[in-house]
């Protein structure tokens, strides 16, 4: 550890792009930032090097308009905290050359990750299937805090719930991720997650959001005697499970096997459950989802 951190040097100039063989770009999401950035970067970068996005949201095809060799970018999600997720998705558009992409799945092993290959596509995979989750959570907040202070629901590997989780990914982050769902799917930001941002109220990072936060910790509020809805737990979680069979539907990943890891290892789904598919597949009347079958049921809000 300590003969890499010796190798690492400071470039904020990027002096050292021409040099390169992969380049990483994480700056913040914005598209039009992004290209711009591009832009600059494509002359410097020798022939051959690969840039890789670090985009947690944005089609692929939205940023390589700026590249006069699309086919060399390709998406690198990593997720945070960086040191202990394991996953990364590897995200191809249609412009991305096979081994460009094949190129960027070797990087992510030699770093000891886990790659996920997947389609570009809105929301890729785990945000795509996290986000419903959270924002079903977040249209009746108290309700759902209720349910995990009382019975915690086993679906998840996470020590908290989902309002702690949205709290500690940054109210910002989930705001800019469900509006290009929204927009995607015709789906609506929980009008609370709207308004905590407009009053800068981010979550963990900003020390208040749907909790407030002190030394790293959320101050919740104090429980009380009131037992949630019994359907808490079945409305939280089956739109992850048919987000799942969507995107195996749509080819976003295209196996089953994968697609389960995925999220068990990107979302903290519960390992015990084997994945969202493998779940379904186990539930009885239920057929093991195929890539030609998929339900789209109407989502019902948690009563106040």
């Amino acid at each position: 550890m300590e003969a890499a951190t010796a190798r690492l040097q400071m470039d904020l100039a990027g002096d050292g792009v021409p040099r390169a063989d992969v380049v990483i770009e994480a700056i913040f999401e914005n598209a039009e930032a992004k290209r711009e950035l591009y832009a600059r970067l494509e002359p410097r970068m020798k022939a051959g090097a690969i840039l890789a996005t670090n985009t947690s949201s944005i089609m692929l095809e939205q940023l390589n308009t700026a590249w006069t060799e699309p086919g060399r970018l390709v998406g690198l999600h990593f997720f945070n905290p960086v040191a202990k997720m394991p996953l990364v998705e590897i995200i191809a558009a249609s412009q991305t050359r096979p081994e460009i992409a094949q190129a960027g799945a070797s990087f992510t092993r030699k770093l000891d990750k886990l790659p996920l290959p997947c389609r570009s596509a809105p929301g890729f995979v785990v945000n795509r299937i996290l986000m419903p989750y959270l924002n079903e959570a977040m249209f009746s907040p108290r309700k759902v805090w209720r349910c995990y202070t009382s019975t915690r629901p086993r679906w998840t590997s996470h020590a908290h719930g989902p309002i702690e989780l949205a709290d500690t990914v940054g109210l910002d982050v989930c705001l800019h991720v469900g509006r290009i769902l929204a927009q995607a799917f015709s789906r609506k930001a929980p009008a609370q997650l709207e308004q905590l941002v407009a009053a800068k109220y981010l979550g963990r990072k900003s020390g208040r959001g749907f909790y407030e936060w002190r030394d790293g910790k959320p101050i919740k509020p104090a429980a009380d005697a009131r037992q949630p809805p019994s359907d808490v737990t079945d409305r939280l979680i089956l739109p992850m499970l048919n987000e799942s069979v969507a995107c195996l539907r749509e080819r976003v990943v295209e196996e089953a096997d994968l697609l389960d890891a995925g999220v068990i290892f990107g979302t903290g789904f519960a390992p015990f459950r084997g994945g969202p598919l493998r779940t379904l597949g186990a539930w009885p009347g239920v057929d093991p989802p195929s890539p030609d079958r998929a339900r789209t049921p109407a989502r019902r809000t948690l009563p106040s």
